[in-house]
């Protein structure tokens, strides 16, 4: 896999760490948890947006201006207000390095998890950040981490509700929730407890996604098209083995998101 050089970023990113063969093994195994896992979860109220202040009251972010002029951002107190607008749809396009990909976004089904991204979108958090993992053995390609482009970033600050069915804890710590998956999906990635998404995200590109089935846990929320799968799978394509990645492999060259822009329609 060629060499990196990092995207800009927030102040002091941390470098991505190299791991030997046996952390490597856990890591792989903890990789798939870092796409998903949580107990039985209720919808979070709308109004209930913020994180307490000093003095107990709540802390609101308010919603980013639409032509990105309130960015870039990427560090948060407490999730964004309900920002959508009533009778809208929405889509997000992302500008990379391979190509165009707009996905249309499930306002209606994945309220909170569709704000969220268009908010973070806004604040111009994905801009000029990597791709940085392509699993082809699960068919995803992730990305969501401006501040160390890899899967350790500390996120925006905050978590999202789980929504879209029931989600249950499981035995080993992990959730299962109600998704299933095929290629050209907008997918957020999250941690093994309940309600843990934040900003990273994955692409669904290949069958292979399926596997995660079991889980359905990672909140589905967008869909492409066959010119959005076409980019998709260029970007698979570029996938070679990697023993030093964290990752066992990932793309010959960078794949560098450009920005996302929010579309209403």
């Amino acid at each position: 896999m060629a060499s990196k050089t990092r995207r800009p970023a927030p102040p002091a990113p941390s470098s991505i760490h190299r791991y030997s063969p046996r952390t490597r093994l856990l890591a792989g195994i903890l990789a798939v948890v870092m796409l998903g896992g949580v107990v039985t979860v209720g919808i979070a109220s709308l109004a209930d947006r913020g994180g307490g202040g000093d003095n107990g009251t709540v802390v609101l972010n308010p919603c980013p201006a639409p032509d990105k002029s309130d960015g870039p951002r990427y560090r948060f107190t407490a999730r964004p207000v309900y920002c959508l607008t009533s009778g809208v749809t929405y889509a997000a396009v992302f500008d990379t390095s391979e190509g165009e990909i707009r996905f249309t976004l499930d306002r209606t089904g994945m309220p909170e998890t569709t704000n969220n991204f268009v908010a973070l979108a806004r604040y111009g958090y994905y801009d000029n950040t990597l791709l940085f993992r392509i699993d082809p053995s699960i068919g995803i390609i992730q990305g969501g981490a401006p501040t160390t482009n890899d899967w350790s970033d500390p996120g925006p600050g905050y978590t999202i509700p789980d929504e879209g069915g029931t989600f249950h804890r499981l035995a080993n710590e992990g959730v299962s929730g109600p998704f299933s998956y095929k290629s050209g999906q907008l997918v957020m990635a999250r941690s093994a407890g309940l309600n843990s998404s934040g900003a990273q995200f994955f692409f669904t590109t290949t069958e292979s996604v399926s596997l995660l089935d079991s889980q359905g846990s990672y909140l589905l929320f967008g869909a492409t098209d066959n010119a959005g799968q076409s980019v998709l799978d260029a970007m698979m394509d570029l996938y070679v083995v990697d023993p030093e990645s964290p990752y066992g492999g990932g793309p010959s060259h960078e794949i560098v998101i450009h920005s996302v822009t929010i579309v209403e329609g």
